[in-house]
């Protein structure tokens, strides 16, 4: 069902769904972009929200989480990278939960969330663990992948469930867990993209392809994707098909 907000934007209402034991995935569709915004919320004694969202999204977000935990007892926020969808609505996070805390390697720390962040961060290594109780955050440093220098992803090692930001983005309001191969969707939305204004949205570097086998390595059992259905098989197999086709559409000449 279509509502609106008070800025005026008209979207879905959140849908909800668990994804993985207790973490929850958060999907708004915004018709006037044509794509899912997920955030993902892991509970545990210590509960972990992935994405803020958009900031003018906020009360969807909000919504999505307090259908399933209280969203004051939130402790740790995480995301890849500072942009609107990754991290927009922070503060409004921080304000509402008195224990919060955003979470980021010390590129993102630096050089945006200091200002940015009412609270200051948490600060972590790459490979550093945040132990949330039953489960185990770590953190994966990912230099422009899917994109900006202060870019990361979580693993979450108990659930074996990447967070992949960006990556792997598919169009549309697909649904929220598919075991289907992900790559003919994700093909067709890369290559059309290329034809676009956002046509250099993932740089190709000397490290992307290593970045990407190494988040293969982790065999991860699902797949938490931003932008279009979670995957549930093997994650393995899905990243290093990207990996390759990656390479092949904008990897070096």
């Amino acid at each position: 069902m279509l509502r609106a907000t008070d800025q005026g934007v008209r979207m879905l209402a959140p849908r909800t769904t668990e994804i993985a034991p207790s973490l929850f995935r958060i999907s708004t569709f915004h018709p006037d972009f044509g794509i899912q915004f997920n955030q993902f919320l892991q509970l545990d004694d210590e509960p972990f929200l992935v994405h803020t969202g958009m900031r003018r999204m906020f009360d969807a977000t909000l919504a999505g989480v307090r259908a399933v935990t209280d969203p004051a007892k939130l402790r740790w926020i995480g995301f890849s990278h500072f942009e609107p969808d990754e991290c927009g609505a922070l503060n409004d996070w921080l304000a509402l939960a008195p224990q919060a805390q955003a979470v980021a390697g010390a590129v993102g720390a630096l050089v945006m969330l200091g200002d940015y962040a009412d609270r200051p961060p948490r600060v972590v290594a790459d490979g550093e663990v945040v132990a949330t109780g039953r489960r185990r955050m770590r953190y994966l440093a990912t230099p422009h992948l899917p994109h900006g220098w202060d870019a990361g992803l979580w693993f979450e090692e108990t659930s074996r469930t990447l967070f992949c930001s960006d990556l792997l983005f598919q169009p549309g309001d697909p649904a929220a867990i598919t075991t289907d191969d992900l790559l003919p969707a994700v093909r067709a939305a890369l290559v059309e993209g290329m034809k676009g204004p956002l046509a250099h949205d993932i740089p190709y570097t000397h490290e992307t392809d290593a970045a990407l086998r190494r988040l293969a390595a982790l065999s991860p059992a699902t797949l938490a994707i931003m932008h279009g259905s979670t995957y549930r098989g093997d994650g393995a197999a899905q990243l290093a098909a990207f990996a390759d086709l990656l390479r092949e559409t904008i990897g070096p000449r």
